[in-house]
């Protein structure tokens, strides 16, 4: 009979990642590992971090696959900076993901997979295992592969086929050192595997096999349960959603709002691909989706539903929002409504494909031919797609235009809690269709309302008959017209229109800190968690610091030029080159300051908190210039996590 596991003190957070070939199934483990959190009541964020290649080469370094989630009794804004635990299948998991490690920290390693043909392709010389490198972390290193397959003997499964079974063995094993109950893990495995029963049985045993493992090993010090406690919420119903899901719950909530069908033209692109398959299965809520032979397709489709009265959507990455531009501007001069999803990844051109980057701002605000404005909005975290998926679907309805939803990589493929809205909380704003002349006995398609927007006319109306299409519309009537001052007029009020939706969205709030002060840290998009954590524990210290987040990206709310200058400095943390920056001090003459990092990873709060500092230490202070995050020099990873 093994010696009793001690069990760890109740920390507030704790984070875990889980590492290995691309085809171990580390995405998979996590995504479980992450619903049994859940439903033990822990707060909760995910990174799931993977290679771009359907299957890279296994064993090798660029083949590695992650999933990181943080989880707590305490309010958890990110996926954490450095693990407690460092789950390793193999040895280049163990080296590329190491060095982020807190000293400390444990390492689980399978030495199954640590032969010398696996160590030469992580270019490693001698194994880490046993030359001390490994000295400042615990390490608790075994054969999981030789114990899956002792575990799954009895089903009679191939060895490959056996050695599938080992994340479900290293599930079992993390269940166990955090107190999760498996009853939830089994049932999704029959759910599974309901055709094929026999490796139902097979995972289930390998993931009964390391939970027992914990139980009874013989093994002091590093092997320790830890008991982390609920976290104190709101009564209600909650799910753990990705951003994709969160997006297209959004849109058909954003339909069903507008009263109106939902048509969804999309083509495969990663990490954009997940909202069409979502939406493919919510069909019973009046959801069409269409798989076009191209971007071009796809957007084009979209704006064809729109004209014919249907909700259109778009949705796509970087390159294939690109490819969408010259149809953006088409939805911009025949002012129909639409969406146009942008999960952003790590370009330019193919880029970063499962990276995360926030680099097509600049392409979202004025990037199409001739002066072609649509209003931007961003999501800052999965959960806030949802809204702000619906506040797309106003917008493109009740003003008349396409609108850019910006999410990216990151937030896409996350998780985190979300509690379901009552869906009587949200107010209704149905599409109003043109039924009849609008003046006199003369139909204006393009007569505008107190909004600045057209009326939406379904074809084959009795007689309501208009031309529509890419060229320049005469005022009013939409016939084709080239006169100077006929575009003139139309380019001013397609501008005004979409300046003038800054009157129908909310003033811009501090998020955390005061209205006036020495330091202003201005985000957008997913960069909230880091930067909120940043900031808290910046203002503990007793620094005069306050975090803005703008949703509203384009138009600008109408006080936030006023609530800028109300500050000393700026501080414009962002994944890219300093976009958003440049906006801020286009439109409002600050001097604001960017902290740039295009690493495809996202932003880990000590380099904000170190960015931060600085403004207090004298060290930038009102210096000037770009900091590049890349060259922050950080120090050891604190004791938490938040």
């Amino acid at each position: 009979m093994g010696v009793e596991v001690p069990v760890a003190a109740s920390p507030e957070a704790v984070v875990v990642r889980f590492a290995g070939d691309s085809g171990d199934g580390m995405q998979l483990t996590g995504g479980q590992f992450t619903l049994s959190t859940a439903l033990a009541g822990n707060d909760l964020a995910t990174f799931p971090d993977f290679p771009a290649e359907i299957r890279a080469p296994q064993g090798t370094l660029f083949g590695v696959s992650a999933f990181q989630i943080n989880f707590g009794s305490t309010d958890i804004d990110t996926a954490g900076d450095a693990p407690d635990v460092l789950v390793a299948m193999n040895p280049a998991a163990l080296k590329v993901n190491v060095a982020a490690l807190k000293p400390g920290g444990l390492i689980i390693a399978d030495t199954g997979e640590f032969s010398q043909r696996n160590l030469d392709k992580a270019k490693y010389d001698v194994n880490p295992i046993d030359d001390g490198s490994l000295a400042k972390w615990d390490v608790l290193a075994f054969d999981i592969s030789a114990l899956t397959l002792e575990a799954v003997k009895p089903f009679g499964l191939g060895n490959k086929e056996a050695l599938r079974c080992k994340n479900m063995w290293t599930l079992g094993l993390a269940l166990w050192m955090f107190d999760r109950p498996r009853g939830p893990i089994h049932d999704w495995l029959r759910q599974k595997f309901r055709k094929a029963p026999e490796l139902a049985d097979a995972n289930i045993a390998a993931l009964d096999a390391g939970h027992a493992y914990g139980e009874t090993a013989e093994i002091s010090g590093p092997l320790k349960q830890y008991q982390v406690a609920p976290v104190e919420s709101e009564p209600g119903l909650y799910r753990t959603i990705t951003g994709a899901e969160s997006i297209s719950l959004g849109l058909v909530a954003g339909a069903q709002l507008a009263s109106l069908p939902l048509f969804f033209g999309g083509y495969p692109i990663t990490p954009a691909s997940a909202i069409l398959h979502h939406l493919a299965r919510l069909k019973e809520f009046n959801v069409v989706t269409f798989q076009a032979e191209d971007e071009i397709a796809a957007i084009c489709a979209a704006i064809g539903a729109s004209y014919a009265g249907q909700l259109g959507v778009t949705s796509s990455s970087g390159p294939g929002i690109a490819l969408k531009g010259e149809a953006m501007g088409l939805a911009v001069m025949t002012e129909l409504p639409l969406v146009i999803v942008n999960s952003q990844r790590g370009g330019p051109s193919t880029g970063l494909p499962t990276k995360t980057e926030q680099s097509d701002l600049y392409q979202a605000i004025y990037g199409r031919n001739g002066d072609a404005p649509l209003p931007v909005i961003a999501a800052r975290s999965p959960a806030d797609a949802f809204d702000c998926a619906i506040e797309a679907c106003r917008l493109a309805v009740d003003y008349m235009t396409p609108v850019m939803l910006l999410t990216d990589g990151y937030i896409a493929n996350a998780a985190e809690p979300w509690k379901v809205p009552d869906p009587a909380g949200f107010e209704p704003f149905p599409a109003r269709f043109l039924t009849a002349p609008n003046n006199g006995e003369e139909v204006l398609p393009y007569k505008r309302d107190e909004k600045g927007a057209r009326p939406w006319i379904r074809p084959g109306t009795p007689g309501l008959m208009h031309r529509i299409g890419g060229i320049e519309k005469a005022q009013g009537t939409g016939h084709i017209e080239y006169s100077p001052a006929n575009h003139q007029a139309m380019t001013d009020a397609r501008k005004n229109k979409i300046d003038g939706i800054a009157d129908a969205i909310p003033d811009q709030e501090v998020c955390l800190g005061n209205t006036r002060g020495r330091l202003a840290v201005v985000g957008w998009g997913s960069t909230y968690g880091p930067i909120h954590q940043a900031v808290r524990r910046a203002r503990k210290q007793g620094l005069d610091v306050s975090h803005i987040h703008v949703r509203h990206v384009w138009p600008l709310p109408r006080n936030l030029g006023d609530l800028l200058h109300g500050f000393d400095n700026v501080l414009v943390p962002e994944m890219n080159t300093g976009q958003f920056k440049t906006v801020l001090r286009d439109q409002f003459l600050i001097d604001a300051e960017p902290l740039t990092k295009t690493s495809g990873q996202p932003f880990a709060i000590a380099e904000l908190e170190i960015a931060i500092g600085r403004y207090f230490d004298g060290i930038a202070g009102n210096e000037g210039g770009q900091v590049d995050v890349n060259k922050v020099q950080l120090p050891s990873p604190k004791a938490a996590n938040p």
